[in-house]
């Protein structure tokens, strides 16, 4: 299950090509959390069957419970924005507005798969598991000072479903019924128990004044500063260019276990760069404080500057236990090109990873070969046990190396040298109906060329995909790169107007209902949905329907090995990288808790410290003189 949540962290800073929601985690009701449900509502839902932190808890363990507040963080967004509203498909929403909205739950980054109240003050599922009933905390108030109601949660719900981003349809078709119940209870009636993460997915659901919204088109972009009721509001901003955000003093939610110790920094801002090479240099001169890198190139090479070697900038690698999920070269098999997987599998030849890591990424990757890399969810070897008997129903319908072969990507050594490779590639591609002509690769039939273009958001990326295209033209094949803005990158990957694009599909520890817009047939029909790939295949659409009513947790990961193996034999993507750390640098003015969440960076409990924010402000004055 992924977040809904919008991020704190601006989501072009991660990485990923593709705009998603970030950092991803997922929750099933654990046992415990059930068996309380019956006699009262329960303070958390956990996956692995209890809870880190008790009905009393005061605050989490990574945080700073009695950290000062005060002072400013300063981000950097690249591109542009035109809308306040992250939950509508169009426009592109301002970077961290999520931060101004409060959801029902809470999850908790050093515990995988579990949630605590927010705004909901209990969760209570009912004995047949037909219906869930969350009770508002009395105290939960929006920032004009009224009270979020039962009215408020039926009307966001019903709103978001049916005027929302498409993921929203997917993620709550599940839901039969919503009523308010009782002073302050909102109950959810489902269609069936299997989907034993829904009533998670709806705890993660913003809360949102209906009475501000009537008298507005949902729909529509915006640039009025919504109604919200989290612990920042806007302060102020400049469309396209800059947006600040002040934090609540009289915030309701502050003494929230869920939230103690959070929201330290009064100011938080993001100005906006036109590319991450202009942005970083902005950071080198202190126009902003904190920057997550995603170049191996400029972490190793780029950060060089009197600040750093005076101690003022900070580099650091903070170590995490996120699944690392999906990035690639992903085919849009909406075209024709791509429809055959032996022209797919063969491209994939053309990708030197081994000469990339050495030659442009300073040995800092690993290659990527699963959908849940760096997890125990990771189809590996060849399936034995609980996931082959699930394969074998499939058996004749999916591929046949999927019983006797383990994938792997192509791999070479480092040298440049891949004739082998391309060799193995031609051959494929000679199956599937392609042949030579004047040095050009032709269709047979029709004597159409393979050609394609591979669509960019991140002008850096560039110099990873050339080596790609340049390999290709070995192979007869022109590739023809195209780097865009946001605005039109958004538009064209929302409406799937691309032939190759770098895609990424963040995965969690719980992978559940977000499979079906990850891979769904229903939803690659959707514009706007997350099937950038437009994969319409029965078997994975019953291996995700499987996954999402796994019985436990070891039928949740036989379920998942099985879907991964049979997405990586579709050869739907060429597999890019990842690392297993946070690349952080920033200006040394802030303190972070001695204890780091596992599965998140958690800036959130970061803190300025007024004194260094002195001298830092100083020193950057002495080196303007």
């Amino acid at each position: 299950m992924i977040k809904l949540r919008i991020n704190l962290i601006p989501q072009i800073l991660r990485g990923a090509t593709r705009i998603v929601s970030g950092a991803a985690f997922g929750f099933v009701l654990s046992l415990a959390a059930i068996a309380g449900a019956e006699a009262a509502g329960s303070h958390g839902l956990s996956l692995f069957g209890e809870l880190k932190y008790g009905p009393d808890f005061k605050h989490f363990a990574y945080v700073n419970p009695n950290a000062p507040k005060g002072g400013t963080m300063r981000f950097a967004a690249i591109g542009t924005y035109d809308n306040l509203n992250p939950y509508i498909i169009k426009g592109v929403a301002a970077a961290g507005i999520g931060q101004i909205f409060d959801t029902l739950m809470l999850s908790s980054e050093d515990e995988p798969g579990s949630e605590y109240g927010l705004v909901a003050e209990s969760v209570e599922l009912a004995p047949d598991k037909l219906s869930v009933l969350y009770t508002l905390r009395q105290s939960a108030r929006f920032h004009d000072g009224s009270p979020m109601t039962p009215q408020d949660v039926v009307w966001t719900f019903n709103t978001l479903r049916d005027k929302g981003q498409p993921m929203y349809r997917s993620y709550y078709g599940d839901v039969t019924e919503i009523a308010r119940e009782g002073e302050r209870g909102v109950r959810f009636r489902f269609k069936s128990a299997d989907n034993r993460e829904l009533p998670q997915i709806l705890g993660q659901m913003p809360v949102l004044s209906k009475k501000y919204w009537e008298e507005r088109d949902f729909t529509k972009t915006t640039l009025d500063p919504p109604l919200g009721s989290g612990p920042y509001r806007i302060e102020s901003f400049d469309p396209g260019r800059s947006i600040t955000y002040r934090r609540v003093t009289d915030y309701w939610g502050a003494e929230v276990p869920v939230k103690k110790g959070r929201n330290n920094v009064d100011l938080i801002r993001y100005d906006y760069y036109r590319d991450t090479t202009i942005a970083l240099e902005a950071l080198k001169a202190g126009q902003y404080d904190i920057r997550l890198e995603n170049s191996s190139k400029a972490w190793a090479t780029s950060y060089d500057s009197p600040a750093l070697r005076q101690g003022l900038l900070k580099k650091e690698e903070i170590q995490n236990e996120l699944p690392r999920g999906m990035q690639g070269f992903g085919y849009n098999l909406r075209r024709p090109l791509f429809q055959d997987a032996r022209v797919r599998e063969a491209l994939a030849y053309a990708f030197d990873f081994d000469w990339s890591n050495k030659n442009l990424f300073y040995g800092l990757y690993a290659r990527t070969r699963s959908y849940f890399d760096n997890s125990e969810l990771a189809a590996t070897g060849v399936p034995k046990g609980d996931e082959l008997q699930i394969l074998e129903a499939f058996r004749g319908k999916i591929p046949d190396q999927i019983f006797t072969k383990e994938y792997n990507p192509p791999k070479y050594d480092g040298s440049g040298n891949i004739r082998d490779g391309l060799r193995e590639a031609i051959k494929l591609l000679t199956e599937a109906g392609w042949s030579f002509k004047n040095e050009k690769l032709v269709n047979d039939k029709t004597g159409q060329p393979f050609e394609f273009e591979i669509l960019l958001q991140q002008p850096e990326f560039e110099r990873i995909v050339l080596p790609l295209v340049r390999n290709l033209e070995r192979m007869g094949i022109v590739a023809r790169v195209r780097t865009v803005d946001t605005s039109q990158y958004q538009k064209r990957m929302d409406t799937f107007d691309f032939d190759m694009a770098v895609v990424s599909f963040g995965q969690s520890l719980s992978p559940g209902n977000e499979q079906r817009d990850y891979w769904g047939s229903q939803a690659a029909g959707e514009e706007g949905s997350r099937n950038l790939l437009g994969i319409k295949h029965p078997v994975i659409d019953e291996l995700v329907e499987a996954l999402i009513k796994a019985p436990d947790r070891a039928g949740l990961i036989a379920r998942t090995r099985a879907l991964d193996r049979v997405l990586q034999w579709g050869f739907y993507v060429i597999p890019n990288f990842h690392t297993s750390v946070f690349r952080v640098a920033y200006w040394d003015k802030f303190r972070r808790p001695e204890i780091a969440p596992k599965y998140g960076i958690g800036l959130d409990a970061w803190w300025v410290d007024p004194k260094a924010e002195q001298t830092i402000d100083a020193k950057k004055g002495e080196g303007k003189k």
